[in-house]
This record gives structure tokens, sequence and C-alpha cells, in this order.
């Protein structure tokens, strides 16, 4: 496998790789406390299913807005600052959860949320980009699993850290929002410290820059001429690397809405939330490193990138299959292992289909392009959210029959619409002309 090359062509990728595998901690880390508090929190603050919705529409329509606007933004202003932009911004707004009284509970977490969200836009679209810079074609899928894993870790810390700080009755429910804080400062000042692109950095190797651009276009330098938006949206590529990220839906109802699912449906509270989400997160990440080395396991034996991605993608798609079933058993560990397959098979998925954008698009194009699917995963979301929350109010568990009905099936015909949009995987130059 390349990515474990000798250490003879240098190794400080790695330090650019475990960097984003610590911001993706901080950032799910962030993200997955609320999820976890839900129950607590609604007891707390009397709310219904619609408020809890509502509240998490917030976070996805300012994730929407920042897709869009923050993926542009980080490829104007570059990884470096771009990066430090977008953990600044969800940092602050993170902590203000903590701010948030009781009288002004949905429309307070509302607000913090919403300019978490829009902090939080930027993570992946800085990292797509930077595996994009610094690791070959061949190694993306498997860097970017990697980091993907540590979305993952976050989620996994969470739920020890919430259940050891915060009571049943709620008591200290502020702390675990201040915690990311102090470690987002240190995250950004090693950052600042030690990032630059590859070939303006002092510390990689002729040797080792040789390997990072070893891809047939990965010695051809880009301008530094942007590309208009209205360009890049114009390209069926961009479209077939945006549209199956309307999965990242999926995996904010396992984040948002998987405690709550437990707790109305097999009485799971914040005490015992800790084992279930452990295993489903600990076989997110082992879905999210497989996935990634499966594709690169498939090019070093000669096959194409387009076959490549698209048989580990429909492996992914067939994995996740039995997670339509999770609301129809009465046992809650049956429930967590269906669910646990249909995250791992999520975070394999997502490790491929992050890597379709640097496969096609040209570098200065990545972020926003991978804006654009998370825009479009977003949207989709803020309607599962308000449905779910509606059909709960209204007919109780029984909606989540439905959600995971879609949540298991939705892969495949997603898969379908990338081949019929991108059927050769033709990857792009950096003024969007096809390379042949």
């Amino acid at each position: 496998m390349h990515i474990t090359s000798k250490n003879a062509i240098g190794n400080y990728r790695f330090r650019i790789l475990a960097m984003l595998m610590f911001a993706t901690t901080i950032n799910y880390f962030d993200r997955s406390i609320i999820g976890v508090m839900a129950p607590t929190l609604e007891k707390m603050f009397h709310w219904d299913n619609n408020d809890y919705a509502n509240i998490m529409i917030a976070f996805k329509v300012a994730y929407a807005l920042g897709m869009v606007t923050m993926g542009s933004i980080i490829d104007k202003l570059g990884s470096r600052k771009g990066y430090t932009l977008s953990i600044g911004i969800w940092s602050v707004f993170g902590m203000l959860h903590a701010a948030v009284t009781p009288a002004f509970s949905v429309i307070g977490f509302a607000l913090a949320r919403f300019g978490l969200g829009f902090g939080e836009s930027g993570n992946f679209p800085a990292a797509i980009k930077t595996v994009g810079e610094w690791f070959p074609k061949k190694d993306r899928a498997f860097s970017t699993g990697i980091f993907n894993a540590a979305s993952s870790f976050g989620a996994i810390a969470a739920p020890f850290v919430v259940g050891a700080i915060v009571s049943v009755d709620g008591k200290n429910w502020q702390i675990p929002f201040l915690i990311t804080g102090a470690l987002s400062s240190i995250w950004v000042v090693i950052w600042l410290r030690i990032y630059r692109k590859p070939e303006e950095h002092p510390k990689v190797s002729a040797e080792e820059l040789a390997y990072i651009q070893s891809d047939s276009d990965g010695c051809v330098a880009e301008s530094d001429e942007k590309l208009p938006w209205r360009k890049v949206v114009r390209t069926r590529e961009a479209w077939a690397c945006a549209i199956p990220r309307l999965t990242d839906a999926v995996w904010w109802f396992y984040l948002f809405w998987g405690a709550k699912f437990l707790a109305d449906t097999f009485g799971v509270d914040i005490k015992n939330i800790a084992i279930p989400f452990f295993i489903i997160y600990a076989f997110a990440d082992v879905g999210s490193i497989f996935g990634g080395f499966l594709s690169g396991f498939f090019m070093n034996r000669g096959w194409s990138t387009n076959k490549a991605r698209k048989m580990t993608l429909l492996f992914c798609a067939l994995f996740i299959l039995p997670t339509c079933f999770v609301a129809m058993t009465d046992s809650k560990w049956v429930a967590v292992c269906l669910i646990a397959m249909g995250a791992a098979g999520h975070q394999a998925w997502s490790a491929n289909l992050y890597t379709l954008v640097s496969d096609v698009m040209p570098k200065k194009a990545t972020a926003s392009v991978v804006g654009l699917g998370g825009m479009m995963g977003a949207l989709i979301g803020i309607v599962a959210d308000k449905t779910l929350g509606t059909v709960l109010d209204e007919a109780g568990n029984s909606g989540y029959f439905y959600a995971f009905l879609i949540a298991g099936s939705c892969y495949l015909i997603l898969l379908g619409v990338v081949h019929l949009l991108m059927p050769k995987m033709t990857p792009l130059d950096e003024n969007l002309n096809p390379i042949e």
C-alpha cells in the first residue's frame, strides 16, 4: 500500500494528516454533544420533538449556507488561513451554548447552533482540499478515510465526557460545551506554525514532493487564477460529486437523533448511552479506514480509478441495506449493531465520495465542490429533521420506521446517479476541460 511507503521519501505529509484528524475530532465532539444530551435537555427545557428539530434545523441552515460560502472562501484564502477561520468561528459559537438561559432555550440554542454550523461547514472542504494538496490520488481515499475516522473519535468521546460530567437531571450541562475552546486554541497555534503547501514547505524533501506530485497531472502546477463559481457548477462532474452527499442527512440522523431513538424506544439515558455509542462509532471508524483502504487496494492491483471507486461505493451501499430493519427489532443490542453497520458503511462511502472530488476536479475547485455537496446534504437534512419531528409528535415512535427505511436504501439509488452523470470519471484540468 503506497501510503506506507519508505521513510526515504519523507513523511511530513503524515503530520498534516494528523492535524486534520485532530481538527475533525474537535469538530465532531462539538457537534455531538447536543445529540448525546438531547433527552436530558428536552426534560430540562421542556422541548417537544418539533422544538428539538427546529434547533437541529438552525444548525443545518447555517451549514448549508456555510458549505457554499466557506468552500469558496477556503479556495480563495487557501487551506492555512481558511481552516483557521473555520475552526475559530465554530469554537466561539460552540462555547456560547453554555450561556443559553431557560427563558430563551429554543431560540438561544438555535442561534448558537447556527453559528456552530456555519463555522463547522469549513472543516471538510478545508480537509479535502488539504488532502488533495498533500497526497497523490492513489493515497487520497485512504488518507481521507483516516481523518474522516476522527469524526467517530469525537462522537465516541462525547457520551463518555458528558456521562462523566453531566448528571441525569442536567447538572453541569454547560461544561462539555466549553471544553473544545481550549482544544481549538491549541490546534490553531500548531496549524499556523506548521502548515504551508508542500511545494513551499522547507521540511518537505524533494523525494516526498515528487511522490506527492506523482499523478499524471500532479506535476503540472495550477495557475493562481480563480475559477468562477458559475463555471464550476455547470460541470456534470461537480453535480456527480455533490448529489450523493445527500447521504450526509443519514449520518446526521444517527448523530442527532440516535440517542433520542434509543431513549424513546429502549429507555437508554445519559448515563447508559456511552456503550451503545462506542459500538456504533467504533464500527464507523473501522468502516472509514477500511473503505479508504479498499479502493486504494483495487487501484494498486491495476483497476482504474473509475472502477475502484465505484465498486467500493457499491460494496458500501449493499453493506448499509440491513439498516432498513432497525426499527423492526425489539432488541436494543440488535438495533445498535444494525445502526453500527449503517454508520460503518456510511463512513466507508464518505471516504470514497469525498475523494471523487479530488479525483476529477482541479485542486483550486475542490473546496467549492465539497461545499456544494455539503450544502445539498444539509438541505435534505433540514427537510428530514422537520418531517421526523412532526411525525414523532403526531404518530409516536412509528416515525423511526420510515427514517431507517430511507437511511438504509438511499445509497444504492444515489450511486446510480453518480454513474449516470459521470460514467468514466474523466478528470478535468484547471480550466475544467476533460484531460484525455
